[in-house]
């Protein structure tokens, strides 16, 4: 059951759940009690994921410009359908207040959110963000910067998956490092690791390679005016170039 929270004792859990997942720095929790209390006081969006009673997944967004929902975070127990669960209630919620749009922010690097985003939802990135939140004191995001692509979900339009474009390799893994290529053509493919969370524990170096290319094909791509258009099943972003 998804359901909107109202009181103080549930704005509690939720903030024990978050805590339980990214283990943060005191100074530096995903949300606070008094925005979910603020948030849900003014018509946004706090709800909480319950199985049997007990909250296994969270989501805390609020209303943006230009018809959007932005879901500010979303945590829930991984591999058991919460997180999509989530994501469709957010489009109901968002549906029945007239919004077209919810976007959120998501770390590049991690393949299985990509493919969940661009492949399960819809979902497509717009923007890449540069260390869009500084330093990040918690036990997932800690000594990375903070590089997020802005995906966007317009909820309201038919679903239209465009196929992607056979397209060059830009940026591969070998050996868990990666490697740049030299791909001119109009469609590039942008890889990712394949754990990037293992990797920072294991090898903090690599995992550094990993964002500063990542930044540069991706990032610099979609600067120049590329468009991502899919997510392959080998984890690799397809951009389309704009010349």
């Amino acid at each position: 059951m998804i359901r909107e929270l109202r009181e103080i004792d549930e704005f509690q859990e939720v903030y024990r759940l978050f805590d339980d997942i990214w283990h943060p720095a005191p100074h530096n929790p995903p949300v606070t009690m008094e925005l979910m209390i603020g948030f849900a006081h003014t018509g946004n969006y706090v709800v909480g994921a319950y199985e049997a009673g007990t909250l296994v997944g969270a989501s805390v967004g609020f209303r943006a410009a230009g018809g959007a929902l932005h879901s500010h975070v979303t945590g829930a127990a991984v591999g058991r359908g919460i997180g999509y669960a989530l994501k469709s209630h957010q489009r109901d919620w968002c549906l029945t207040r007239g919004l077209e749009r919810i976007t959120w922010t998501f770390d590049p690097l991690v393949r299985r959110n990509a493919r969940f985003n661009l492949v399960k939802l819809g979902a497509l990135p717009e923007e890449y963000l540069e260390d869009f939140y500084g330093d990040m004191a918690d036990a997932i995001n800690e000594g990375d910067a903070s590089d997020r692509l802005l995906a966007m979900w317009r909820i309201t339009e038919p679903e239209r998956r465009e196929e992607p474009p056979p397209g060059e390799v830009l940026l591969a893994g070998e050996r868990g490092w990666p490697v740049t290529r030299a791909a001119r053509g109009d469609a590039v493919l942008v890889g990712t690791p394949a754990d990037v969370e293992r990797l920072r524990r294991e090898d903090p170096a690599a995992a550094k390679a990993w964002r500063l290319a990542v930044r540069e094909a991706l990032g610099g791509s979609m600067k120049d005016g590329g468009r991502v258009v899919g997510f392959t099943d080998r984890g690799e972003y397809v951009v389309k170039r704009i010349y």
